[in-house]
């Protein structure tokens, strides 16, 4: 292969592999905050995704909302329907049994809830298009060719990145939700709510998804079984630390890279599988993730 063609498939890839890997970045960081809160991997993740993005469709499309509301709006249904979800059914099952598997199963119920729910509402019937909501005109980043739609999806997930940095180093919630993460029990003898602080984490984790459907959303065509994009959020994870927040966002910048390098320099198939190289390789190398801490062993 050409020097050239090397160095071009090279920025192409790098360039557009940071842009989907910042919504794999935002989906991982979703996820990661509701299991350093709960230590339960929330598997309804890509539904929650998959539902924001139709009740935008819904409110842009078919009630001719302003754009300036249809967000907000939906970003709000978002954050409610989480925090409900939390407080009224989770709740409820961990009083009921405590075991970490029924909240899991909990999580697998509303995902095909969510699912179901779109199906029955007629919109996730037939594959349909998401209206962009930046210009798609071409920008050239050294020989890479993206679009401002691409330039725009990656500044507001860094931006989203920055915000969620600040609100956990800088605020006092923020501080709340690490103590819950860190040590629920000595956080609850302060004086934290943890039934409160577990609401605040899942309703942020959905805004955080909801975002990812909004940027994302426009550059793939929209059905009901478009959550299945959490599995590559699963996979940055897994490679960045399930625990770390930053090494959620480097897992999805990495598993965006891998898979757009593989498909240009190897072949389009073989993109489905470079996420899974790259936890394998990674469990194999570093079995905690690259900034996950030292594994704890547990006396049974």
């Amino acid at each position: 292969m050409d020097k050239d063609l090397i160095l071009l498939f090279l920025q192409q890839g790098i360039v557009s592999g940071m842009v989907v890997g910042s919504v794999y970045a935002l989906l991982a960081l979703s996820i990661v905050m509701i299991f350093k809160t709960s230590e339960v991997p929330n598997f309804a993740q890509g539904e929650i995704f998959m539902a924001a993005g139709y009740c935008a469709l819904f409110l842009l499309v078919f009630q001719a909302t302003p754009v300036w509301l249809a967000v907000p709006l939906t970003l709000v249904v978002a954050f409610a329907g989480a925090a409900l979800f939390r407080r009224v059914v989770l709740t409820q099952v961990s009083r009921a049994s405590g075991s970490p598997v029924n909240l899991v199963i909990a999580t697998l119920g509303l995902s095909y809830v969510l699912k179901g729910l779109v199906r029955r509402t007629g919109f996730g019937d037939t594959p349909r298009s998401f209206p962009a909501l930046v210009s798609t005109d071409g920008v050239m980043i050294g020989q890479a060719s993206i679009t401002r739609l691409d330039v725009a999806i990656f500044l507001t997930a860094l931006a989203v990145m920055a915000f969620l940095f600040c609100l956990f180093a800088y605020t006092k919630v923020g501080r709340a939700m690490r103590a819950v993460g860190m040590n629920p029990k000595a956080a609850r003898l302060m004086g934290v709510d943890l039934q409160r602080i577990h609401m605040l984490v899942w309703g942020l984790s959905a805004v955080v998804s909801a975002i990812a459907a909004l940027l994302i959303s426009p550059k793939i065509l929209m059905t009901a079984e478009m959550g299945g994009i959490v599995t590559m959020a699963f996979a940055a994870a897994i490679v960045g630390g399930f625990t770390s927040l930053p090494g959620a966002v480097v897992g999805g910048f990495v598993i965006g890279i891998a898979e757009n390098l593989v498909g240009l320099f190897i072949s389009s198939r073989a993109i489905v599988v470079a996420p899974f190289v790259a936890i394998m390789l990674v469990l194999i190398v570093r079995p905690q993730g690259l900034f996950g801490g030292r594994v704890a062993i547990k006396k049974v």
